[in-house]
């Protein structure tokens, strides 16, 4: 098999993405137009022209009929479906909203696909995800529910009906890039940036950090690899960092470049319920994608931190 990363696999191939205006796709499809594929990109919203060579539609994929025509159409060898909402809230009015985007998306997508022998399906999945061997644990959000049960629908799919599809549970994803200014990494780089105080919960729990170019890395791999139809994989660094540790390294690198001596405030906020360490075990992805991260935590930060000093300046 040719190098799935760096070598001429993707070359004139037909894939499509769905999702590719967010954070994950906008580099996925940069880095796909590098590599010569015939990249279909999926939004919700119309683009007008290329940067990198791809093909814009606009649908959602919670429509069945609008993804069975664009697979149709375009007949991709592998589908990158990363169109989700994404939402940590434990909050009821998200229950629906998170159904529809995400669980009706990959069925419609999964059902798509079973027409078409052949294309293989790599989801994005999530560390919030509960695992076969966690039991009657309930999932610790709307989110986190909505992706379980995508994961069920994958492995049924496949089993019933051939679908190869692979899924990629993911820890959290960081990096340069325009992303949602909430999470973590962007809202307190900017705040430290601004001069102000992010507020915090107590920062005690452990999340597992991964790269956004590492992540590109695990999706051209699981789509490159026939073996890895019908499988999982957790995609992370394999390490545990607390949140507090994290913010307290963002707040050195920062301070590094402005001189900036705003600090955080932690407690300010509470914690969430249901939270806990969500850590990558890579065997899977090791063993079968040949797939490790290469970006350091520290490394990966300070180009995050650059970006948006550069982005902010």
């Amino acid at each position: 098999m040719a190098d799935p990363v760096a070598g001429t696999y993707w070359r004139a191939r037909p894939v499509l993405v769905t999702g590719a205006g967010g954070f994950i796709g906008t580099h996925l499809v940069r880095r796909l137009g590098e590599l010569g594929a015939r990249v279909h990109a999926v939004g919700r919203r119309a683009r007008e022209g290329s940067e990198h060579g791809e093909t814009w539609h606009v649908a959602d994929v919670a429509d069945a009929d609008a993804v069975g025509g664009l697979v149709r159409s375009v007949r991709p060898d592998v589908v990158f479906h990363l169109a989700s909402e994404v939402a940590g809230a434990r909050d009821p009015g998200l229950v629906l909203p998170m159904l529809h985007s995400n669980l009706t998306g990959v069925v419609n997508l999964l059902t798509a696909v079973a027409a078409t022998p052949g294309t293989r399906v790599v989801l994005a999945g999530s560390l919030e995800e509960l695992r076969p061997d966690e039991g009657e644990r309930a999932p610790s959000s709307p989110y986190a529910a909505s992706k379980w049960a995508a994961g069920g629908y994958a492995r049924m799919f496949h089993h019933l009906w051939d679908v190869q599809v692979s899924t990629l549970r993911i820890g959290m994803v960081y990096g340069p890039g325009p992303q949602d200014v909430r999470k973590l990494v962007p809202y307190v780089t900017l705040s430290l940036l601004r001069g102000r105080e992010p507020e915090l919960g107590s920062g005690t729990r452990e999340l597992d950090w991964v790269h956004v170019d590492d992540v590109v890395g695990a999706f051209l791999a699981a789509g490159a690899t026939p073996q890895a139809a019908g499988r999982t994989f957790d995609i992370g660094s394999g390490e545990g960092t607390s949140i507090r540790d994290t913010v307290d390294l963002l707040v050195r690198i920062v301070g590094g470049v402005t001189g900036a001596e705003a600090r955080p405030r932690y407690g300010a906020l509470g914690d969430r319920p249901l939270d806990s360490a969500r850590i990558a075990d890579l065997t899977a992805a090791e063993e079968i994608l040949r797939w490790r991260p290469a970006v350091g935590l520290e490394e990966g930060l300070r180009r995050t931190v650059d970006w948006f000093a550069r982005e902010n300046g």
